[in-house]
């Protein structure tokens, strides 16, 4: 299959299908945004999460494929290859979204991966390799942080325990919330856990909305991923002291929100870029007592940072602290770092499978870093990874407004459908 179009594998791509299985599943979790858009609130190891991934195991099993969980609740869908007994080619994204996210993000390369191997089937194509389709646990890091959880203790980046007791925002432990999930799903076959666990894939490959304006502002068709830049998240605690906003003097308060305004200030100095590569954000923050006339006593507040340069990552992330406790005046400063994923570069192997499927399709491919980063980031020490990316609208993401057109995400499928094709041969 490599480098030509195989043309009743190309044909047995549907369209339609493919739509109809994603605004199926959009109603999991729908809401309509603040500008009418339709959105989708569906967080990981919810009861719509469990809706959802029965509503992918029951499409997958009406086509012959067999379903399976881990110990991380890592959903798969295995079509079979001609010799069981090699390593799986494997593809997929996440199930879950943000909580004012849109029908896209992550689910779109589930149901992408589904619609390519039932493509393959219904071509006649039965490959050496098997294929298999993953829904990885909590990517997105919504209700529970840090994202990536199912990727990573599936790679042996971190522990599978790590995460236990990360709570949500009503208090309830990510590892309840896990052990709850696999018991309602204890009548699924339980698999190895990864690589801690069990033998590498043979390759990995993960189809996404780009969730940024290139491909759309360019022309492209198609993004060839290169690589995923590197990501540090920060929780930082601000501890001060409460009182009442008429009594208190300023100058004997121990006031949590002014000093950290002084970090934000300090940290946005730090992070200055004049080139534009950087990524800097302060998304969410927590004020105790919260109340309009006390003086606030303790602040939480997220950092999350990104760059392409490991060095970078490196230097300026390692000195996020310093700068916070130089900053504060009158506070006490916690600052805790819940993730760390290096910049990777993916494998040509699968970089080049896509950009010749693209080409045999005659589809315009761009070679392109992702800025946001995925599952397919931890899969890079395992195995020979990639990722196909295809145009968002306005670049668009984590928004109800998110969208790629039915045509758009077609082209990814029947990119990815060859691209699995090809790799599961070798």
């Amino acid at each position: 299959m490599s480098g030509t179009v195989v043309p009743r594998l190309v044909a047995a791509v549907s369209e339609q299908r493919q739509w109809d299985r994603l605004m199926e599943m959009a109603r999991l979790g729908a809401f309509t945004g603040a500008d009418g858009s339709p959105g989708v609130n569906r967080p990981c190891l919810s009861p719509l999460d469990r809706e959802a991934r029965r509503l992918l195991i029951g499409w997958g099993m009406a086509i012959g494929l067999t379903p399976s969980i881990d110990a991380l609740g890592n959903l798969f869908l295995r079509h079979e290859g001609q010799d069981p007994g090699l390593a799986p080619v494997l593809t997929g994204s996440h199930m879950d979204s943000q909580p004012a996210g849109g029908r896209f993000d992550g689910i779109w390369g589930v149901l992408a991966g589904l619609e390519a191997i039932q493509a393959l089937r219904e071509a006649g194509i039965t490959p050496r390799r098997p294929i298999e389709l993953v829904a990885w646990t909590n990517e997105e890091g919504g209700r529970f942080a840090p994202g990536c959880m199912g990727s990573m203790a599936y790679a042996g980046h971190s522990k599978p325990d790590t995460w236990d007791a990360v709570t949500d925002g009503e208090g309830i432990r990510f590892g309840d919330a896990l052990r709850e999930q696999l018991m309602l799903e204890a009548d699924l076959p339980r698999r190895p856990l990864g690589v801690v666990e069990g033998p590498a894939p043979h390759a990995y490959v993960e189809a996404h909305i780009e969730q940024g304006p290139r491909l759309e502002t360019e022309g492209f068709d198609i993004g060839v991923v290169t690589g995923i830049q590197g990501s540090r998240w920060f929780l930082v605690e601000i501890i001060g002291e409460s009182a009442h906003a008429g009594t208190a003097p300023l100058s004997t308060r121990r006031d949590a929100v002014q000093d950290m305004l002084r970090a934000i200030t300090a940290l946005n100095a730090l992070m200055d870029d004049p080139t534009d590569i950087l990524r800097f954000t302060v998304a969410r923050i927590e004020v105790q007592p919260n109340s309009s006339n006390s003086v606030a006593e303790r602040v939480r507040f997220t950092i999350d940072f990104r760059h392409p340069s490991a060095a970078v990552l490196a230097q300026r992330g390692d000195a996020i602290e310093a700068t916070i406790r130089g900053a504060v005046q009158r506070c006490e400063v916690v600052v805790t770092e819940r993730f760390h994923a290096q910049p990777v570069d993916f494998a040509p192997e699968v970089t080049e499978a896509v950009a010749r499927a693209s080409a045999a399709q005659g589809l315009k491919a761009l070679r392109m870093p992702s800025g946001a980063f995925h599952d397919a980031q931890f899969m890079v020490p395992l195995c020979p990874s990639g990722m196909i990316f295809v145009p968002s609208r306005g670049g668009i993401s984590h928004n109800p407004a998110e969208y790629s057109s039915p045509a758009q995400l077609a082209a990814g499928a029947r990119v990815l459908a060859q691209v699995l094709g090809e790799l599961a041969e070798t």
